[in-house]
């Protein structure tokens, strides 16, 4: 029996099947083992639905990929989506879609690379990448906005990749800014792999709770206008989709999933405790605050964490065009060239027109907040 994932239901009889004796409680419906793991996968595949073989171009197949952490979500995706592969094509001889596997992360994580090699063992069929972070520095095609971002701009040209990546994060002065330019410029790395390997989209493994700590998150740090690129099903600015299959899935229903249908899941997913806020308000950051509420609301009120993510769903993204400026770090499209904290008009002075960095630099709002301002070489002022 798995563990505190699963509710005590002894004696009760699947909702749906009405035969089998159910094992966990999914939205209030008791369900077996069997009607549980076709819940989770319909839910999927309903997703997917472009991509069935029928929409597949005879001549030419689509590629998409998988965006690896090694947690329950991203590890269960790439599960469903082999079975969904094999199922494809016995029915037919041919899939609707290709897939490839990358994973973003440090080159010295014992325990990624261990479970990384499980991976590989278990789906042999997959090309599975992996990538250290600091990589983005190489394959960013304009890595020159990303080298302006550096706090000693003249030296950027003889720093590795590496090196650079440690001075930026040396740079960052709060644990929300560290942990907000990590998750963008992750982002970044994956979108460049997708487009050198050929993919047309990227899958990425949020499930409904993230989705709704990322809603809020985001928003807190200034970064709302882009979540219809990154919280919904479509094209990006990127040139790319991005697609969320597992987003009608909560977080604790795939921890539920993954011990269920046993092995080899729980062997690839690294364990992932609670979240806890940090007693210490310097190393506390929004995202973790955000993930702490959505995990203790998700227990008792999953109904809200969908809404959410339902509510935000409805936003619609901006229109952008071929001239439209775009943020050296997130690449999201900045409307009107309004960049800096004063170029949005957000602020009780109310600044109507594009205000310009004084230096190179070209922030959105968000990311204004994480990067510090240069200094000023004559005089040491911002």
């Amino acid at each position: 029996m798995p563990g505190k994932h699963i509710a005590d239901v002894a004696e009760q009889l699947c909702r749906r099947c009405k035969e089998s004796q159910a094992v966990l409680v999914v939205r209030r419906d008791p369900l077996c083992r069997d009607c549980f793991v076709r819940y989770v996968h319909t839910k999927v595949i309903k997703h997917m639905e472009s991509f069935r073989v029928r929409n597949a171009h005879p001549n030419r197949q689509r590629k998409l990929l998988l965006a690896l952490s090694l947690g329950a979500s991203s590890v269960t995706l790439l599960h469903i989506l082999d079975h969904l592969l094999e199922t494809q094509t016995s029915k037919s001889g041919r899939t609707g879609f290709g897939l490839s596997v990358v994973l973003v992360g440090t080159e010295n994580d014992a325990s990624h690379q261990d479970r990384l090699a499980k991976v590989r063992q278990a789906y042999p069929d997959y090309e599975i990448a992996s990538l250290p972070l600091h990589d983005v520095f190489r394959l960013v095609s304009n890595q020159g906005s990303l080298s302006g971002l550096l706090p000693e701009t003249a030296t950027a040209a003889e720093l590795s990749p590496a090196d650079k990546l440690a001075s930026l994060f040396g740079s960052l002065t709060s644990a929300t800014a560290r942990a907000d330019v990590v998750t963008t410029l992750r982002t970044r790395l994956v979108v460049e792999y997708a487009r050198s390997s050929g993919c047309e989209g990227v899958l990425w493994g949020d499930s409904t709770t993230k989705l709704a700590e990322k809603t809020l998150a985001e928003t807190a740090k200034g970064r709302g206008f882009a979540l219809p690129w990154h919280v919904a099903d479509g094209e990006t600015p990127f040139g790319l989709s991005f697609n969320y299959p597992l987003r009608d899935i909560l977080k604790k229903e795939l921890v539920a999933y993954v011990d269920i249908v046993g092995s080899p899941l729980p062997s690839l997913v690294l364990d992932s405790a609670p979240t806890q806020a940090s007693m210490s308000s310097k190393n506390t950051t929004i995202d973790d605050l955000m993930k702490q509420y959505f995990e203790s609301v998700e227990e008792n009120f999953p109904s809200i964490v969908s809404n959410v993510v339902r509510t935000t769903g409805k936003l619609e993204a901006t229109s952008t065009t071929n001239d439209t400026s775009i943020c050296d770090l997130c690449s999201m499209p900045v409307s009107d060239g309004r960049f800096g904290i004063h170029g949005w008009g957000g602020d009780q002075h109310g600044v109507a027109v594009p205000v310009r960095a004084s230096s190179e630099r070209r922030l959105c709002y968000g990311c204004t907040r994480s990067i510090p301002p240069l200094l000023n070489p004559t005089n040491g002022s911002t």
